[in-house]
């Protein structure tokens, strides 16, 4: 294929054609002489958009489709929202580079209530997600935890239409569609984790494209790219994905890797923490040290008990 086109795989949802089209104007402005065209994708999650994630997960839920056509050689890379991304990638395709982290945190989006702990008692909450569902219902039992699947305007409109009294999304892709004064309170990692790379865009290649390996360098950010190591050692140690709540976030702080990691039983009534440091060159062994400290502390039974797959945490 002629190196002077670079074309980018990438789902049909805005979201996801921001994301790609934020990639398409990077290596634009840093090779003016190629042309960089996006493909639409429709994946499975793009399909079944009725039921939970829980339910319809597994291997590549978001990305099997675009990989298959990365490795057809009919697209030249795919831009993932990392969290989608499977910790175990197809054999000749590579996590080429990670974009600089968005506000990691989750947010809680309400058009009565200003924070999660001023929820009325049996207040129902719209998530498409076990790792919130788990981390929510551990802080507040009494919460009416409901499905919420669809695009990013379609949940904030199922909130409008009063299907719900508060629902809980990504802050990074509520600022990145300017929905960011939705958001009524950016809820601390401490009290719910994040998903394994949130906030971070993934962009994948075959491995042996020399050629878009080296254009794609300029998109990575290190420091992003080293949290997020740690964190995917953590996932694929544990072996979870959409069907285990698994939550984990790293990040630098005086030139160390610090990392917090969350196993939970789907209500609640279980969670497992573990939290440690490491040099920034032991990212992949702090995500491992880490997955064996849950393990050691109790998170075994909860991650035996689910049907799981090595899949990316889209939620």
């Amino acid at each position: 294929m002629d190196k002077s086109t670079l074309i980018i795989g990438s789902r049909g949802s805005k979201l996801a054609l921001f994301q790609a089209n934020w990639v398409k104007s990077q290596l634009e402005s840093h090779y003016p002489r190629i042309e960089v065209r996006v493909e639409i994708i429709k994946t499975s999650g793009d399909v079944f958009l009725d039921s939970p994630l829980s339910q319809i997960g597994g291997k590549g839920l978001f990305t099997k489709e675009i990989e298959e056509a990365l490795l057809a050689s009919k697209i030249d890379l795919a831009v993932h929202s990392l969290k989608d991304l499977p910790t175990v990638l197809p054999d000749g395709l590579c996590l080429a580079a990670v974009s600089q982290r968005e506000d990691v945190r989750d947010a809680f989006v309400s058009n009565q209530f200003d924070r999660l702990a001023e929820l009325p008692l049996g207040a129902c909450v719209g998530t498409s997600s076990l790792r919130r569902q788990s981390q929510v219902l551990a802080l507040r039992n009494d919460l009416d935890i409901r499905n919420l699947r669809g695009n990013l305007e379609t949940r904030l409109h199922k909130l409008d239409q009063g299907q719900y009294d508060a629902i809980l999304l990504a802050c990074a892709g509520l600022n990145r569609l300017g929905f960011g004064n939705r958001i009524r309170e950016r809820i601390p990692v401490e009290q719910i984790c994040p998903a394994i790379g949130q906030g971070a865009l993934g962009m994948e290649a075959r491995s042996r494209d020399v050629p878009t390996l080296e254009k794609l360098r300029c998109l990575d950010h290190r420091e992003t790219h080293i949290t997020v190591t740690a964190e995917r050692a953590l996932l694929r140690r544990l072996g979870g994905g959409c069907q285990v709540p698994i939550a984990g976030h790293a990040w630098i702080q005086d030139e160390r890797l610090q990392m917090l990691s969350v196993v939970a039983s789907v209500n609640g009534q279980h969670v497992v923490r573990a939290r440690d440091s490491a040099s920034l060159e032991d990212a992949e062994q702090l995500g491992s040290r880490l997955a064996e400290s849950l393990l050691t502390k109790g998170a075994r039974p909860i991650v035996g008990a689910l049907s799981i797959t090595p899949a990316g945490q889209s939620d």
